[in-house]
């Protein structure tokens, strides 16, 4: 079976996530975004792709949409209502109830403010929220007959989830955007064990690995303090509801802490909402907020005041969390335009800026930024980046496919480069094949199946008496060829230092496929004698070549030729197949000889049905060699004495 993965956005890229996905014979959308730094038709995924006619819903068995940010959830009105899908939509509690108001204030922006056209209206908001299904964490949901889905907790917004897709023995499982660090007001993320045969995982910030977060706050304050101490105003660019409210408990405690005077402000209607939307999904809150909510709402900020449009001209410092996060427009870009030629006032960017807007242009120290075909800005302001982003560093991406024991990764939501780094260092690291593919590029990932069988108890109970036996002591007399102590001494040194075999072991027997009952793993005689088939024996033979001047060449180097050799010298009657038998004789003793009964004679050792011998002079016409030959019964030992071999005679090829 094929997984097909196909990023419609946010492949090598950030914004606009939109991943299609084939599995089981099923198609799902997941998340459904809109990109911040396009105005045109690029702003929206690309739904073509899904189909030509525009038969969304008979494509589509699904749309999940992870959480409530705009990069996530800003094309699902547009996909809904203007483009026609008409099936069902999963989303959290939380998600449900924030994602209208913020595509609510994206329309306004876009309509009322830029006068764009062909745009999803509020009842289009209204309608397309009447199709989400909303689902509960851990809750198993079936799509229909075969598809099942469950939402496990992601930490980074209020109501973010990861979903775990299954359809028959094929599973998935998609992050969208996730933080495996808690902090002041959300857990971390977390998932069961699942062990699922494709992982889609956000790579935002795929090649970095935080420092410490007390380190990172410490110093927010101390730049907040020392602009505002200076007389200056601090921009903070954040998104309503998340990082926002964050920094807002970090800021608040410490002008509690400080008695200081100079006013905050958060520049958003939605403040009280989202305080009511906390106070609502308490339980998606970490544990300290969820202790202290009964006493004191750590969302009832005493410092902090609503923003409005008149104070930009008030003098005296201040400190403004303005939205949105990306400076791309709303009251953060106003404040950027009227604050930035000025020396004494200060931005501070909290989190990741996509490329093309505002944010990104201020982040890589452009001096001067053409805001649109009007205007421009001279940007003297001080420009400060601290990382408050919730989501995963490098260290959480690999924390969590450790986790859920994924089996194949592809990476979005993440730049070309950074991917390119996390991909190697999960391959290496982790030894599963990773994927990093571009919008509209489809991956197809082979998937296995696990078919239980049941093992028959006469068959285990015959393997396991064949081991015992096995495992009795070797008590063959010694061969001639080892009555030197020092010369078998000489042989083990001249061994590698490693030749072990693999310890898993086989048990033969035959599989037995009767329709209407399981698969059954059953003792071979059983089978012939049920069956009525005749018994018959399977004899395999290998040779294993060696290169005779090699040989002995170490020999003489060794400077044991002579104690193993006759005591002329033996220059002319030197056998270099028999000296290759007490090499491999030497190395057996070594690797399995106290579990597995051994025997030497002049021209072969054997070990159970196995032998191994000398060519005779018929045979010597090939290429020269030992040969090692089995019966199919003894397979498994013979597997093991043949890794043994050609650990033995490596040295000689």
């Amino acid at each position: 079976m094929t997984i097909q993965v196909v990023p419609l956005g946010a492949g090598q890229d950030v914004g606009r996530s939109c991943i299609l996905i084939t599995i089981g014979g099923k198609n799902i959308m997941l998340d459904c975004g809109m990109h911040m730094g396009f105005n045109d038709e690029r702003r929206f995924p690309d739904f073509s792709y899904i189909s030509k006619t525009g038969d969304f819903t008979e494509m589509l068995d699904c749309v999940i949409i992870s959480h409530f940010h705009l990069d996530h959830c800003g094309a699902l009105p547009f996909f809904t209502e203007m483009c026609g899908y008409d099936g069902p939509i999963y989303m959290t509690h939380p998600t449900k109830a924030i994602c209208p108001l913020l595509l609510e204030d994206y329309r306004k922006i876009s309509v009322d403010r830029k006068g764009e056209r062909n745009f999803f209206t509020s009842a289009n908001i209204k309608d397309c929220m009447k199709k989400v299904i909303a689902v509960n964490l851990h809750q198993s949901i079936m799509v229909d007959d075969d598809l099942e889905i469950c939402a496990y907790y992601a930490g980074h917004v209020l109501g973010a989830a990861m979903f775990y897709i299954r359809v028959g023995e094929e599973s998935l499982v998609y992050t969208g955007d996730y933080n495996m660090t808690p902090d002041r007001h959300l857990g971390s993320a977390w998932i069961d064990k699942v062990r699922p045969d494709v992982l889609i995982t956000e790579s935002t910030y795929a090649t970095t690995i935080r420092d410490s977060k007390r380190s990172r706050e410490r110093d927010f304050l101390k730049k907040v303090h020392d602009c505002v101490a200076d007389g200056g105003n601090v921009i903070i660019p954040v998104f309503a509801l998340g990082r926002a409210q964050e920094l807002c408990i970090l800021i608040e405690t410490y002008w509690e802490r400080m008695d200081l005077k100079v006013p905050i402000y958060f520049s958003t209607g939605l403040t009280e909402k989202a305080n009511h939307f906390y106070r609502l999904f308490i339980n998606w809150t970490n544990e300290k907020i969820k202790s202290t909510f009964v006493h004191r709402n750590m969302f009832d900020f005493k410092h902090i005041k609503p923003w409005e449009r008149s104070f930009i001209e008030l003098p005296g410092p201040m400190v403004v969390f303005a939205t949105p996060g990306m400076l791309h427009s709303g009251t953060s870009l106003e404040l950027f335009k009227k604050w930035a030629p000025n020396p004494k006032n200060m931005i501070i960017m909290p989190g990741y800026c996509v490329a093309g807007t505002v944010g990104s242009k201020v982040l890589a120290g452009e001096k001067k930024i053409q805001i649109d075909s009007f205007t421009s800005v001279d940007v003297n302001l001080q420009v400060k980046n601290l990382s408050f982003s919730a989501h995963a560093d490098a260290k959480g991406i690999m924390q969590l496919i450790r986790q859920c024991e994924a089996k194949n990764v592809v990476l979005v939501h993440g730049e070309k480069s950074s991917m390119g780094f996390l991909k190697s260092r999960i391959m290496t690291e982790f030894g599963i094949p990773c994927f990093d593919p571009a919008n509209g590029e489809t991956v197809s990932i082979e998937t296995t199946h696990v078919i239980p069988i049941e093992m028959s108890a006469s068959l285990l109970k015959r393997h396991l008496i064949r081991q015992s036996e096995a495992q009795e002591p070797d008590m063959s007399p010694p061969s001639s060829s080892e009555s030197s102590d020092d010369s078998t001494e000489a042989f083990k040194k001249s061994l590698p230092a490693e030749v072990r075999p693999k310890d898993t072991v086989l048990i033969q027997g035959m599989l037995v496929i009767d329709e209407g009952k399981p698969i059954r793993f059953e003792e071979a005689e059983e089978v012939l004698q049920k069956s009525g088939l005749a018994k018959h024996k399977v004899r395999f033979e290998v040779r294993k070549a060696y290169n005779a001047t090699a040989l002995r060449a170490a020999v003489e180097e060794a400077d044991y030729y002579q104690s193993m050799g006759p005591e002329s010298g033996g220059s002319s009657e030197w056998d270099s197949d028999a000296f290759a038998l007490d090499l491999v004789y030497v190395a057996l003793q070594s690797a399995i000889g106290n579990h597995v009964a051994l025997a030497r004679d002049g021209s072969a050792i054997a070990v159970r049905s196995i032998r191994i011998r000398a060519p005779t002079m018929a045979e010597e016409k090939e290429k020269g060699g030992l040969l090692i030959g089995w019966d199919y019964q003894d397979e498994d030992l013979a597997t093991r004495i043949l890794s043994v071999v050609t650990l033995a005679l490596a040295s000689t090829r």
